[in-house]
């Protein structure tokens, strides 16, 4: 750049770029420091100067000076709408005309939030997705409640109370204990009821002062009814079990333990388990449920043919082949036992009705209560300890205290379990075989729990020994 394009007008170096920055002059060495942006900042230090730590002097201009402000602020300034009004575009309205910024055939509405919110619909959880093969036709979410004939819709269908109507309760919160005092209403017929049992009673008392094999034929005909309205009952249900090795296994328990002993039991339900589980290979496809049906088939296998088998394990001590000589250990220990399971069922009823406050699992039967089990366990330890007075093979205080204890332990305990059942299949008995008891699974589900109990003991403390 030649000389006259770098010099300005009064003689020195530098551009003037006008009013609104001055002129920038670059001096000589030799030269104060003439670099400034205009008159009102003043000249600048020279770069070879100390500095001096002051803060630069600046004045401060008005809004009309300030170039910067129409940078900082938008060119239109909206308006902001009443705190009342909602402007919404639909799904399906028309789109947005940006090109006049407005919206068309836009609808406009007064929305009171207090209102939209109180009335909002509450947020379902959302469950994760799971890969389901087969299924569990009893799963409690696929279920709905049905009201029974002539009552509400909260009363619920299986429920163990008969019909009565109780109000529902809330998924995952636990009931309060019932205080009310409930009235002597048994839930069942009772005239009905005394008659069917004293039936059963004499007949089995007469199998016992018969012969064995006679007794052998009443815990088979019982054991295949019970498995019978199993599976007819959870057939309804949905599931589709292996009936024929299920049945089959049950009524083969017994009848093994009879003739052989119990190392027979588990070659029994071996083959009951094989059977069951390759019935199942030949299905079309893996919808028939294998899983749910072979494992449905076994609890049947297992609760009531292997438990129940204990029975017949007991009234072998009295064959002639097998019995203590002298002593009828097995008719007596199975009468005994079963004089104190009904003992145990009916003072845990009658005290249970009259005076039951807490309940014991409410959630499985609400009609059992803490204070029925302690009426069943008082009942249990009378009626063995009158009976073990006449009983030629348990003669022994300590005998009848150990026995009527583990009655009094696994009673319930099967009571408990038959009703758990029934509570997930939402039925109220499991049949209608035995008038104001209901099924033969529902008289002597006391009974299986208790079978190997008594045995086991038996075989521990041998009563025919003295």
């Amino acid at each position: 750049m030649s000389d006259d394009k770098r010099r300005d007008d009064t003689g020195g170096y530098g551009t003037d770029f006008g009013d609104d920055f001055g002129t920038v002059e670059f001096a000589s060495d030799d030269k104060a420091p003439t670099i400034s942006f205009g008159d009102d900042t003043g000249p600048l230090p020279h770069w070879t100067e100390p500095p001096t730590a002051e803060l630069p002097r600046t004045s401060h201009p008005s809004a009309d000076d300030d170039v910067w402000t129409t940078f900082s602020k938008p060119a239109v300034q909206p308006t902001a709408p009443p705190p009342t009004t909602e402007r919404r575009l639909g799904l399906f309205d028309e789109p947005i005309d940006v090109s006049s910024g407005s919206y068309r055939d836009e609808p406009t509405r007064e929305v009171n939030y207090a209102d939209a919110e109180a009335s909002a619909p509450t947020p379902t959880p959302r469950r994760e997705a799971r890969l389901v093969i087969g299924s569990d036709p009893t799963d409690e979410r696929l279920r709905r409640p049905e009201p029974r004939p002539g009552q509400s819709g909260q009363s619920r269908a299986g429920s163990n109370t008969g019909p009565t109507s109780r109000p529902p309760v809330t998924r995952g919160a636990r009931p309060a204990p019932s205080r009310e005092r409930r009235s002597p209403n048994y839930g069942r017929d009772l005239p009905q009821a005394v008659t069917a049992g004293l039936v059963l009673a004499a007949a089995f008392i007469a199998a016992l002062m018969w012969r064995p094999a006679a007794v052998m034929l009443f815990i088979v005909a019982v054991v295949g009814l019970a498995s019978v309205e199993f599976f007819n009952k959870v057939t309804e249900k949905g599931y589709r079990p292996a009936t024929f090795a299920g049945i089959a296994a049950c009524i083969a328990g017994p009848l093994a333990a009879y003739w052989i002993g119990d190392g027979s039991l588990p070659l029994v339900f071996t083959f009951a388990f094989a059977a069951a589980a390759v019935g199942f290979i030949g299905a079309p496809s893996v919808q028939s449920g294998p899983l749910p049906n072979v494992a449905i088939t076994m609890l049947a296998s297992v609760w009531i043919g292997l438990l129940g088998s204990y029975a017949a394990l007991i009234v072998r001590y009295s064959t002639e082949s097998y019995g203590v000589p002298g002593f009828d250990v097995g008719t007596d220990t199975l009468f005994i036992l079963a004089a104190g399971v009904v003992a145990n069922d009916v003072f845990a009823l009658f005290v249970g009705s009259m005076a039951g406050r807490t309940p014991l699992r409410e959630w499985i039967s609400p009609s059992k209560s803490v204070e029925g089990l302690i009426g069943g366990t008082v009942g249990t330890f009378l009626a063995v300890a009158i009976i073990g007075t006449q009983s030629g093979t348990w003669d022994r205080t300590s005998e009848w205290i150990l026995l009527a204890l583990v009655i009094s332990l696994l009673a319930p305990i099967g009571d408990l379990v038959e009703s758990m059942f029934k509570r997930n299949l939402d039925v109220k008995d499991f049949g209608t075989f035995i008038p104001g008891h209901g099924g033969v699974l529902d008289r002597f589900d006391g009974f299986l729990f208790v079978l190997p109990g008594v045995y086991y003991l038996m075989l521990v403390i041998q009563p025919w020994v003295q």
